[in-house]
């Protein structure tokens, strides 16, 4: 998560973010909701667990991030009996729309739908992730 606006602290992306950021005066849990904290938390664990930093989300400068993101979102709007055939790792291939949304240079292996709430988790933090690499972007041209 890009907390450009506020500093970054040395010990930020540790398992008690949540907890850093509120004694930071960062975060106030009693103004977001758990739909929120929860988006902010897979933001952070793309990052640390999966290795997606800004600097690798900046390689992804044609649309990739938002493309995933819709990929994820589309997945949470199908029934659950179609749900099971996109289920599985290369199972992407099941469904034209999503084979099509889908980043198409990225693996399918990296098509991991849970369930329909996780999904739509997913993809709000990759609307963030691309909303980052933007803002990065703009920045960056504005010093150039």
């Amino acid at each position: 998560m890009g907390w450009e606006a506020w500093g970054t602290p040395d010990d930020f992306y540790g398992p008690d973010w949540r907890d850093d950021a509120t004694d930071a005066g960062w975060l106030d849990p009693d103004d977001l909701g758990k739909a929120a904290l929860d988006v902010l938390a897979e933001r952070t664990r793309q990052e640390t667990e999966e290795g997606w930093t800004p600097e690798h989300d900046d390689g992804h400068d044609e649309g990739q991030l938002a493309r995933a993101a819709a990929a994820y979102a589309y997945g949470a709007t199908m029934q659950e009996r179609h749900r099971k055939f996109v289920s599985g790792i290369y199972s992407i291939a099941n469904d034209r729309m999503l084979l099509d949304i889908w980043p198409h240079d990225w693996s399918r292996k990296w098509w991991k739908p849970a369930d329909r709430r996780r999904d739509l988790v997913k993809a709000a933090a990759l609307i963030v992730a691309e909303i980052e690499r933007i803002d990065r972007a703009e920045k960056a041209e504005g010093a150039g």
